[in-house]
């Protein structure tokens, strides 16, 4: 054995506490990933994009034409392209309810809907509630009541309460709803409660909201 290389320092690895983060953060991610996207390939960037298609969207009682690529969520639509900002971004997947508009007078989420599905039809965001500089009724209440905090959800409370109370109007039931054989089931605080769930107020302020409800609805708070 050479004498040099017996006097040499064997070779050394230093753990370091980032090394242990990084690494440990990795292997999460490669566990947690589906198996469709560890055998995905690269990104094939000159594979052909659909093509833009024209949409005509009647928004708060005006027309816009648009031009948009085909995948472009309604959601989207709005802020981005229409500057229509009070719709808010929130989970993105449909489970906040930030986002909710009205089409035709029913509530949908916006970010889990396409533009191009609602060519032609009448979409009502929070900003064509009011007329003029009076509230409709439901965003008075919401004042009136204190039914925000940060605000954030606010928009998409709102518009969602709207298109619930026109389903309780026309009889639609929901999973609380005790006596199906009856035209409307009453809007108790459980009724109301089960209908809004659908949309989240990370400030909690549900107890306000239900009240400003049962005031836009006509009922006692």
């Amino acid at each position: 054995m050479d004498e040099h290389e017996s006097d040499a320092e064997p070779d050394t690895f230093e753990v370091t506490r980032r090394t242990v983060i990084e690494t440990g953060t990795t292997a999460l991610l490669l566990t947690t990933l589906p198996r469709a996207a560890l055998a995905a390939g690269p990104v094939d960037d000159d594979k052909p994009q659909p093509a833009p298609v024209k949409v005509e969207l009647q928004i708060n009682g005006h027309t816009h034409s648009l031009t948009l690529d085909p995948r472009t969520t309604l959601l989207d639509a709005l802020r981005e392209h229409l500057a229509l900002t009070g719709s808010k971004k929130g989970c993105d997947h449909g489970q906040c309810g930030a986002c909710t508009v009205l089409i035709e007078g029913r509530r949908i989420n916006s970010c889990l809907t396409l533009a191009v599905i609602h060519d032609g039809q009448s979409v009502t965001t929070i900003e064509g509630l009011a007329t003029g500089d009076s509230l409709h009724p439901m965003q008075a209440a919401f004042v009136e009541h204190d039914g925000f905090q940060c605000g954030y959800c606010t928009s998409g409370q709102i518009c969602s309460a709207i298109g619930m109370l026109a389903e309780s109007r026309q009889g639609m039931p929901s999973y609380v709803t005790g006596d199906l054989t009856q035209p409307a089931a009453k809007l108790t605080d459980v009724e109301i409660r089960e209908r809004m769930s659908g949309n989240i107020c990370r400030c909690a302020a549900y107890p306000n909201i239900v009240a400003a409800i049962k005031q836009a609805a006509g009922m006692p708070t």
